[in-house]
């Protein structure tokens, strides 16, 4: 086998599989099995494993989890994706990324026993994370689901605690066109006799009988578990001996649920966790592109990865509390709800200048972007690409505007490494 550096993998990777996507977990899941029966791993203990699904909230509720987990002493493995600027940010321990060297081991592991089969590049990275985790043999791992759950390559493993952060219509492509039939995917995570901490408080029709038939333990938000809001949150779990009360929860732009989420997840597990560790590491717990603060030019930069209609209406409500004139740099994808995005925004956008994603395939065209506008009765300029939209962005902003980028992680991606080359 060549010596091939991780972005000569990667390139790999994504030159042998024709989708970007392909739901099913036989593939995956036959090459999981013959990598447990190599020498490096047959004798590794599976570290507790908390998989989290969700249409929105899914990094928030596993950053919170890391912050709370490290801040008690305990060791730690995340999978999130996708990532901003190097494919390391997607695999952690320590809340740090991994090396080049440890993906590449792990890719090589991953080779010499794929033989026939092909993967997707999520499917790869995904065995990728389970066999540096296991290997390394943190405390506890937290698994992000890529899209869906039931057919998502993560459902490879059998979770001891599953979360559904929300539901919303998203990927409808691929999971459903209602909240029931995406609710039935996302549900696929949980397992019998095992706790399913369930997020969402709007159900869609025959979501109580979806969790029943999964056999799962659930706990719901708003009944098992609660929260009050204000400028002290205070949270009711299912352990009377859980913390309860934290200051300004709401802080670094993490919506409050999903960290209550994380305590009650990491609770119902079992971990002991104390008042004190844990108002520390919810308060400064951040995530990048989460409604994200920077300054660049002097210019306020909020950047948001929203990039559907209920992430939006987040999104607008937290801009409708703040003053000053809002320049908005939106790009999306093409199968994303760019109408529905849109609605939302309009009484918090000032002005529209819209650019086109780069770095995708699948980038939804500049045009369609403008024209869509205008038929929300919105008026825009457009740009050829994300970067030259900020640019014009910069240009254009008073001293007291700020400048929104959302839409995308490739949006927020492509406008993260102009303010970073500044710094």
């Amino acid at each position: 086998m060549p010596d091939r550096s991780l972005a000569e993998w990667l390139t790999l990777i994504e030159s042998r599989h024709p989708s970007e996507i392909e739901l099913g977990l036989g593939r995956v899941a036959e090459v999981w099995h013959r990598l447990l029966q190599q020498p490096r791993l047959n004798q590794c203990k599976p570290p507790l494993a908390i998989t989290v699904a969700g249409t929105n909230g899914k990094g928030s509720c596993i950053t919170s989890m890391q912050a709370l987990l490290l801040q008690h002493g305990h060791s730690v493995g995340t999978f999130t994706s996708p990532h901003f600027l190097a494919y390391n940010e997607r695999i952690c321990l320590a809340g740090k990324p991994v090396s080049d060297a440890l993906i590449v081991d792990a890719f090589e592991q991953i080779e010499a026993v794929t033989d026939e089969l092909s993967l997707t590049y999520f499917e790869v990275g995904t065995l990728a994370a389970l066999v540096i985790f296991y290997q390394a043999s943190p405390d506890v791992m937290l698994m992000e689901v890529g899209l869906g759950g039931r057919l998502d390559a993560i459902n490879i493993i059998d979770a001891d605690i599953a979360v559904l952060t929300s539901i919303a219509l998203d990927h409808c492509d691929w999971l459903g066109d209602t909240r029931t039939a995406i609710a039935r995917e996302k549900l696929g995570i949980a397992r019998p006799n095992r706790p399913l901490i369930i997020g969402e408080q709007d159900y869609p029709e025959g979501f109580a009988q979806l969790v029943a038939d999964t056999g799962a333990k659930p706990l719901w938000a708003g009944r098992d578990f609660t929260f009050t809001g204000g400028e002290l949150f205070d949270c009711q779990l299912s352990s009377p001996e859980s913390p309860r009360s934290f200051e300004q929860l709401n802080g670094q732009g993490l919506l409050p649920i999903n960290k209550i989420l994380a305590l009650q997840a990491l609770t119902a597990a079992g971990f002991q966790l104390n008042q004190q560790d844990s108002a520390a590491a919810l308060q400064q717990v951040s995530l990048t592109g989460r409604h994200q603060q920077l300054t660049y030019r002097g210019l306020e930069v909020i950047l948001d990865v929203a990039h559907n209609p209920a992430a939006a209406k987040v999104l607008a409500a937290s801009l409708a509390q703040t003053e000053g004139r809002t320049i908005a740099v939106a790009a999306v994808l093409e199968d994303k709800d760019w109408s529905g995005i849109i609605e939302p925004m309009v009484d918090p956008v000032d002005d529209w200048i819209l650019g086109e994603i780069s770095d995708s395939s699948r980038a939804r065209k500049g045009q369609s972007l403008l024209d869509l506008l205008y038929n929300a009765g919105q008026t825009g300029r457009l740009q050829p690409s994300v970067e030259q939209a900020f640019e014009l962005a910069v240009d254009n902003a008073a001293a007291t505007d700020r400048i929104l980028v959302f839409g995308s992680f490739h949006t927020v991606a492509a406008v993260l490494k102009i303010i970073l080359a500044e710094v």
